[in-house]
């Protein structure tokens, strides 16, 4: 529908605009839908790289599955609105239709099961809950329909039946214009009011995203997935109302059964379903930290050496690069030989095997630090000093 005036009469009655649907740069033409659908992709990958850490996703993991998103959630969307518009894609001469993306026809649901598809692959390979991506999901979904609607909106659909509500949206047809499910021809060059549907999906997303955000910062999330079954019962409620009134609606083959109404319905009732059986069952499986392929924890922290962090593998301990070695007696290297002389790392090979080299004469031989192993003591520790951090290893131990 092309210049096709809107007004607010709730505005003013003189309120009227006539957006253009798109623009030409270079003899290109650019469509306002689709940079707000661009606007939307790129809003929701902001977001979840700062909150990556709610749902425990890395910043790669967060752009592997933004780059997966865009072709397979459009896929999807094609996909979904050709089987339901059957007569328009298949049949002689008609094949065509399906590669004309610029003229339209995308549907949420289908860019929903695309995108959970590619993710369940994604986590697969990565070996990481599927929860995780898909909760990645339902917060870039909040977003990017909130967002995409308002390119309905330049594009004068997914409007609602005709209404004499405050917030009513007015179209003035340029010729006059058969909508077939309302069975009804409209005048051109007069004002008819209609529900603004778009709006109604736009605000009920902005709504649900501000809900979850909130519930994301009280850190309540019991196990991967939760947020995005919240996504699916709070929009598919919202859905399921607001379809009944649209008048451009996809329906099952031979029915008046609006087919994203029915999906919106069941698709809310399972998911409220798993939700409660999961509070009554107390279902915990903690988010954590993110991982990598291999399952191993990865942190925004050095995990080397200098972190100060401790490990025992291996018989090694590793003391904080802060720790003087002053607060180890036992086993210091600095050490006075008078207090521990079979750890005293000065040891000249010229002097004799059964003394320190500093040793006063009236201390036993005994105490050699090269004292054989024979004795039936234990191996004393060897201290070595490496990028500023003592480590000790039992002697042979591996390094």
């Amino acid at each position: 529908m092309n210049n096709i005036p809107i007004s607010f009469p709730l505005l003013g009655e003189g309120f009227v605009i006539d957006p253009p649907r798109y623009f030409t740069v270079f003899g290109f033409d650019i469509y306002i839908y689709g940079l707000f659908i661009t606007a939307g992709f790129a809003a929701a990958a902001v977001y979840l790289l700062k909150r990556r850490d709610v749902i425990g996703l890395t910043k790669d993991n967060i752009l592997d599955l933004v780059i997966l998103a865009v072709p397979c959630g459009l896929l999807g969307a094609r996909i979904y609105y050709m089987v339901f518009n059957f007569e328009h894609y298949f049949g002689p001469g008609k094949w065509q239709n399906m590669l004309q993306f610029r003229e339209g026809g995308l549907a949420v649901y289908g860019g929903v099961i695309g995108g959970a598809i590619a993710f369940l692959v994604y986590s697969r390979i990565k070996k990481i809950p599927i929860g995780k991506p898909l909760d990645a999901a339902g917060f870039g979904l909040f977003i990017g329909q909130a967002l995409g609607r308002w390119g309905n909106f330049f594009n004068r659909e997914a409007f609602g039946i005709e209404t004499d509500v405050p917030w009513k949206m007015g179209l003035t047809f340029e010729r006059n214009t058969y909508i077939t499910s309302l069975d009804k021809t409209f005048p051109a060059g007069i004002p008819h009011y209609f529900h603004p549907a778009f709006l109604y999906e736009s605000l009920w997303n902005v709504a649900g995203l501000v809900l979850m955000h909130i519930f994301s910062r009280k850190r309540k999330t019991k196990y991967p997935g939760q947020y995005f079954l919240f996504y699916i019962a709070w929009y598919g409620l919202g859905r399921a109302l607001i379809e009944g009134y649209r008048v451009d609606s996809l329906f099952l083959h031979g029915t008046d059964v609006r087919v994203s109404q029915l999906l919106a319905a069941l698709s809310c009732a399972a998911a409220i379903g798993i939700l409660i059986r999961n509070h009554v069952k107390d279902v915990t499986a903690p988010v954590g930290p993110a991982e990598d392929s291999e399952g191993e924890e990865l942190d925004d922290e050095c995990a080397c050496e200098t972190c100060g962090k401790k490990s025992d593998k291996e018989g090694v301990i590793d003391e904080s690069p802060d720790e003087s070695p002053d607060e180890s007696p036992d086993e210091s290297p600095d050490e006075s030989p008078d207090e521990s002389p079979d750890e005293s790392p000065d040891e000249s090979p010229d002097e004799s095997p059964d003394e320190s080299p500093d040793e006063s004469p009236d201390e036993s031989p005994d105490e050699s630090p090269d004292e054989s192993p024979d004795d039936g003591e234990e191996e004393p520790k060897q201290a070595e000093k490496t990028g500023g951090i003592w480590k000790f290893r039992k002697r042979g131990s591996k390094p």
